[in-house]
C-alpha cells in the first residue's frame, strides 16, 4: 500500500481502493486500509460497502473516505448521474451503523465457519486447498488430474457430475486459469452435500 501511495504521489495520480471486504477477515488477519499509508490522504480514496458486513446485498449502500477534493468531485458527478438512494434504505443503513456495529463480527463468523467446512471437506476428499484469510470466496487450484482440461471444462464437470456450481478461474483473467472459485453463500449443510458430490468426481 505504501509503495502504491508513493508512486501515486510521485506521478500525480489518484488511487481508489475498493475495500468492500473490509469486515470479512479470519485467523487474526486485518485487511489493510490504504489510508494507513503515509501521505495516502493526499492521493487516495477508499470505498466501503455495507453489502458484505451488514448483509445489505443489492441495496447499493456504502461510503467513501479519503482525499477531500476527489470526494467533492465524486459528489458532483453523482448529483448529475443519479438520485438519492430510497430513503428507507438510507435510514436502515444509518441504524445499522449506529446500533449494530458488532453485526459484521457475526457475519464474519458465519463465513469463517463455511470456509472451514468447505476446506476441511475438500481435504477429506483429497483436494487440499489453502483456507483464505478473508472474503467470502475460496480459490482452489484445479486438482492435478484435471488441470489439463482447463478451469472452464473442470467447472462444467463439477456442475454436471457433482451438481456443484463454481466459477472457472479463467473468467477472472489469465492468472486465474488453473483455479476455480467457490462462493461461501450456502449454509454448512449444503456445503457438506456439495463436498459429497465433489468427492464422487475426484474418486
Amino acid at each position: 500500500m505504501q509503495a502504491i501511495v508513493d508512486f501515486a504521489r510521485e506521478h500525480g495520480l489518484v488511487v481508489i481502493h475498493d475495500f468492500a471486504y473490509a469486515d470479512l477477515a479470519y485467523d487474526g488477519h486485518e485487511p489493510p486500509s490504504i489510508l494507513k499509508a503515509e501521505g495516502a490522504r493526499e492521493v487516495a480514496v477508499e470505498l466501503y460497502s455495507l453489502t458484505k458486513g451488514f448483509s445489505m446485498a443489492g441495496w447499493r449502500v456504502g461510503f467513501a473516505v479519503g482525499n477531500a477534493e476527489v470526494l467533492a468531485g465524486l459528489a458532483r458527478l453523482k448529483s448529475y448521474l443519479d438520485y438519492g438512494t430510497f430513503q428507507p434504505i438510507q435510514i436502515a443503513a444509518i441504524v445499522a451503523l449506529r446500533e449494530a456495529s458488532e453485526y459484521p463480527l457475526e457475519v464474519c463468523e458465519i463465513y469463517r465457519s463455511r470456509r472451514d467446512a468447505l476446506c476441511r471437506g475438500l481435504a477429506r476428499a483429497g483436494w487440499d486447498v489453502v483456507p483464505p484469510k478473508g472474503t467470502m470466496f475460496v480459490w482452489a487450484p484445479t486438482p492435478e488430474r484435471f488441470r489439463g482440461e482447463g478451469s472452464k471444462a473442470f467447472a462444467l464437470r463439477l456442475l454436471r457430475e457433482a451438481e456443484v456450481a463454481v466459477s472457472p478461474g479463467a473468467g477472472f483473467g489469465p492468472a486465474g486459469e488453473g483455479h476455480v472459485r467457490f462462493a461461501l453463500v450456502e449454509n454448512e449443510q449444503s456445503i457438506g452435500q456439495a463436498v459429497r458430490g465433489i468427492r464422487r468426481v475426484l474418486a
